[in-house]
C-alpha cells in the first residue's frame, strides 16, 4: 500500500486533535493536552496561522501526520522548519509512512530555501531515535532544551524571578 500525504485544512481540526492526543498517549504525556478541535481551527487556520499540518493517508484512512512551523537561522540567514510533531499510527508503522512524511517535510524545507529541518526527541524513544539516525539526521548532543511556561512564563513576562 502507499502513503498519499496532503495538507490539512480547517475541516481536518478533530483528526489533528485526535493525532495529538495519540501522540501524547505513546509519550507518556496525555495529561498536559489541553487543546481542543476549537484552539487546533483558531491556531492553525486563522488569517495568522502558527503552524502548518500535513496528513497521510494509506487509502482514505488516516495513518499518519506531521505538524511543523518555520523558525530561523541566524548563522545561516536562512528560514528553518521546525518538525514539533511527527507520528505514525502503531498498526501502520513499518511501512515506511515515517520516511515519507519526513520527506516530504524535506521537499517544502528545499522548495522554500530552507538552510535546516529540525525537531526534539524524546531521549527514551529509541525506535524513534534510530529511525532519524538512519534517515541520516544528526543528534545535537551538545545543546539543551529550555522551557518556560505556566507561572514561569507569567513571571519572565513581569520581569519577576520565580
Amino acid at each position: 500500500m502507499s502513503l498519499t500525504i496532503r495538507r490539512a485544512t480547517v475541516d481536518d481540526s478533530a483528526l489533528i486533535l485526535e493525532f495529538i492526543k495519540s501522540l501524547a498517549q505513546y509519550e507518556k504525556l496525555s495529561h498536559e493536552v489541553v487543546a481542543t478541535a476549537e484552539d487546533i481551527k483558531k491556531t492553525l487556520f486563522n488569517q495568522q496561522a502558527y503552524a502548518e499540518v500535513l496528513l497521510g493517508f494509506e487509502e482514505k484512512i488516516p495513518v499518519a501526520f506531521a505538524l511543523f512551523f518555520h523558525n530561523y537561522s541566524t548563522f545561516l540567514a536562512k528560514p528553518g522548519i521546525h518538525l514539533e510533531d511527527l507520528y505514525v499510527k502503531e498498526a501502520h508503522r513499518g511501512k515506511g509512512y515515517g520516511k515519507a512524511m519526513l520527506s516530504k517535510l524535506a521537499q517544502i524545507a528545499i522548495e522554500r530555501d530552507c538552510g535546516r529541518l529540525e525537531w526534539s526527541v524524546l531521549d527514551w524513544n529509541t525506535p524513534a531515535i534510530d529511525f532519524y539516525k538512519r534517515m541520516g539526521a544528526l543528534g545535537m548532543d551538545e545543546w539543551t532544551t529550555f522551557r518556560l511556561s505556566g507561572k514561569a512564563l507569567l513571571n519572565a513576562a513581569i520581569g519577576s524571578p520565580s
